[in-house]
């Protein structure tokens, strides 16, 4: 079929070096502001249902603050949920795709309305500076319009040969209700990609974001029905990981899970999605993004100046909460010192700060992972030379935030646990190799293999990176972070994944089964 929307293009993000800009958005974060401390209710079937429990949102940089009071869903609502997507599911698949592409391009009008009240949510819920929640905002449209476009051509045949006396056809079909368990670090970005592209497809689900960020989850549902959505096709179950997530995954009416987190919840919902229900007559898909533990290579031809830039907004940005972040800096001995000066001296001026107030480095989404980032920073002391940072901010903790310094770690062997373990959190390990060869076993050395970078100018450098730097997504001379949608489709392999790559050409038609008919005259 053809394409009758405008050609797709990647949301366009504000200008937040002008004061006038900071100045307009700094009035929405005050519009939110005022929105805090509501509750929010589960979405099943369209409608809002409470439970009498409640599990609560607070802001990362002030955790005396309540953002939302997210609803707990239990047992009841489970069945509930599934029961919804089942009804749902026959009309919503036997939709034409054009239909349902439709439906999705007017849920990107309506973020796109939205755009900065739903950054300055993110803000809020999850300590994203402006630049940081405007553009988790702009990837959610871009997967919108992006899917869409790919929905566009679900319906046609599927071209196969011909042959004499027969008519065969092949033909695309949902394949049923599925779960989708998106992250807290892109919580509206990732909770959206995982959702449309599954529902484009026609199939019916069930979401359980994580209960960190639960309240942009409801202001998602909020959008789906402003844009039209009928019911049941998407229903929201918040709550707690221990009641929501072995129940929906094991559930004999899954059919398959959508999930990026990490990697023992991603081999817990691989293995557990494996066995066969009482009941359950087809074999559950998994699709799982399950971070990494990113290098970027330096050698001795390099820009020495891009490549300290690319090197702090790959680690920092976020606070190093993203699975692509970079996290192991590997230098060549030539240049070592060099790059390492010059990343000490950017990482310096590093501001550490409130996301309302728009600083680089704002705190990290809450106690835990606090504690457990504190936890690795004590081992970092141990296995490396800790150049910068290192433990909390000035003030921080319960009352003040949960703020980590900007950490550089130098020294580190390559199998030290900061070296091959995800922290998720602002911690580089900083690795010395004596040559380009010795960089590229080190950087293929971890279980991981989502994102990686290589700063040179040899063009057979970048050749042999090309061929054998194992990883989802390779960048060479830029920074290891900001895949785009349709640009750079992304995901990994190895322990990152099953390479689902979001954002990518493929990635609807992963969520649809073929049929073949064939009729002999």
């Amino acid at each position: 079929m053809m394409d009758p929307f405008v050609p797709y293009d990647v949301t366009p993000y504000s200008d937040f070096s002008d004061p006038n800009v900071v100045a307009a958005f700094r009035g929405e974060l005050t519009a939110v502001r005022d929105r805090l401390g509501q509750d929010w209710p589960l979405i099943i079937d369209g409608e809002p249902v409470t439970t009498g429990s409640w599990i609560e949102s607070t802001d990362p940089c002030a955790p005396g603050r309540r953002v939302g009071r997210a609803a707990a869903a239990g047992p009841d609502q489970i069945e509930a949920a599934f029961r919804a997507a089942e009804r749902a599911q026959a009309s919503w698949g036997a939709l034409p795709a054009a239909h349902r592409a439709r439906a999705v391009v007017k849920l990107a009008a309506v973020m796109r309305r939205r755009t900065w009240e739903l950054s300055a949510w993110e803000v809020f819920e999850a300590a994203k500076n402006y630049r940081e929640a405007e553009a988790d905002v702009a990837e959610a449209i871009d997967f919108c319009e992006y899917y869409a476009r790919q929905a566009m051509e679900l319906d046609d045949i599927v071209p196969t040969y011909p042959y004499p006396g027969e008519e065969n056809t092949a033909t695309l079909q949902p394949i049923g209700v599925g779960v989708v368990i998106p992250p807290w670090n892109f919580l509206l970005a990732i909770l959206t990609g995982t959702v449309v592209g599954p529902v484009v497809a026609g199939n019916a689900v069930i979401i359980k974001p994580s209960p960190k960020t639960p309240i942009i989850a409801s202001l998602f549902m909020d959008m789906l029905h402003e844009a039209g959505f009928p019911p049941g096709v998407v229903n929201l179950l918040t709550g707690e990981d221990a009641v929501l997530g072995d129940a929906l995954v094991d559930d004999r009416r899954t059919r398959f899970v959508n999930f990026t987190g990490s990697v023992a919840t991603g081999l817990r919902i691989h293995e557990r999605a494996a066995k066969v229900q009482p009941g359950q007559h087809h074999l559950k898909k998994t699709f799982l993004e399950m971070g990494g533990k990113d290098g970027m290579i330096v050698d001795e031809t390099a820009d020495l100046d891009a490549a300290a830039d690319a090197a702090v907004a790959g680690a920092f940005g976020f606070q190093g909460q993203k699975c692509s972040a970079m996290s192991r800096l590997i230098v060549v001995d030539a240049v070592h010192d060099a790059l390492v000066q010059k990343v000490v001296e950017r990482t310096k001026l590093l501001e550490v700060g409130p996301a309302e107030e728009n600083a680089d480095v704002c705190a990290v989404i809450d106690r835990a992972q606090f504690e457990k980032i504190s936890s690795y920073l004590e081992t970092a002391a141990q296995e490396g030379e800790v150049l910068l940072g290192g433990g909390p901010a000035a003030g921080a903790g319960e009352q003040g935030g949960w703020y980590l310094q900007p950490t550089l770690v130098a020294d580190v062997a390559p199998d030290a646990t900061i070296a091959q373990e995800e922290i998720f959190g602002p911690v580089v390990a900083i690795l010395r190799a004596r040559d380009f060869d010795h960089a590229l076993e080190i950087a293929n050395g971890t279980p991981y293999a989502l994102t990686g970078g290589v700063f040179t100018r040899l063009r057979s450098r970048i050749e042999r990176a090309r061929r054998e730097f194992r990883t989802g997504n390779l960048y060479v001379n830029r920074k290891i972070t900001g895949s785009l949608v349709g640009i750079q489709p992304f995901g990994g392999f190895d322990m990152s994944g099953t390479n689902a790559k979001a954002g990518g050409p493929d990635y609807v038609r992963l969520f649809l089964e073929m049929k073949t008919v064939t009729e002999r005259f």
